[in-house]
């Protein structure tokens, strides 16, 4: 009989020194880190990223920025009309600045096509109009004759080889490392809440087969009186 009541106190026992790692696992938030992947999830429904938005942006203003210098150069030339026929109808290399402009259209297109409509997360895109545009700007300053006429024929080389190459250090070291990082961050928590998930219904599949200790014990004494009720009276 001791026995027998001695079995219940330990597994009783046993039940109360495991209730500090249970207590461990309920610890886990599974809210919290489901909040976090709703939160990401509703970063994909936008379609695109704060940073890469502000890149866009940024491509944006390099065509703008380079549309007013040209229209202020063919000002200053002597009137829009006039200087705009001779720089696009009669096109001179060594002395036109439409190509300057052409090559700012051609990087947004580029741009935009490839990380705005497509989400392109490669930097190929970004290398092939750095690289065209620094090749036809430094052929275009050695070949042609910009400088002698004035202020514009070093302004807008420069800035134009600025802005391409602007360009591509906001997209190695900005869009593309810090999207990655919050992709790492999302597969993380996406890992932990299904961990935390699965570790909480195993805790409740355990309670759900645990029989407490009075209940044994219970079931020992009501059967010795059962016993005793039936041993016949002398």
């Amino acid at each position: 009989m001791n026995r027998v009541l001695g079995d219940p106190e330990n597994a009783h026992s046993s039940s109360v020194e495991s209730c500090p790692s249970l207590r461990d696992i309920h610890s886990i938030n599974p809210t919290q880190l489901m909040a976090r992947i709703e939160s990401y999830d509703g970063r994909e429904k936008k379609g695109i990223s704060d940073v890469r938005r502000t890149f866009c942006l940024f491509v944006t203003f390099d065509l703008l920025f380079i549309t007013l210098l040209w229209i202020i150069e063919l000002n200053v030339k002597g009137g829009i009309e006039t200087t705009l026929e001779k720089e696009v109808l009669q096109y001179d290399y060594s002395s036109s600045y439409f190509d300057i402009f052409l090559l700012a259209v051609f990087r947004f297109k580029v741009l935009i096509l490839a990380y705005a409509m497509c989400r392109l997360r490669h930097w190929w895109a970004i290398a092939f109009t750095t690289a065209v545009t620094s090749a036809f700007l430094l052929a275009k300053v050695i070949i042609s004759q910009l400088f002698s006429q004035g202020a514009f024929g070093y302004v807008l080389p420069i800035i134009s080889f600025i802005l391409a190459w602007i360009e591509t250090w906001f997209l190695d070291f900005k869009v593309l490392p810090q999207e990655a990082e919050e992709e790492n961050r999302f597969l993380i928590a996406q890992d932990a809440s299904e961990r935390a998930a699965l570790l909480h219904s195993g805790v409740l599949s355990d309670g759900q087969f645990y029989s407490p200790p009075e209940s044994v014990a219970g079931s020992d004494e009501d059967s010795e009186e059962k016993q005793d009720s039936e041993k016949p009276v002398v």
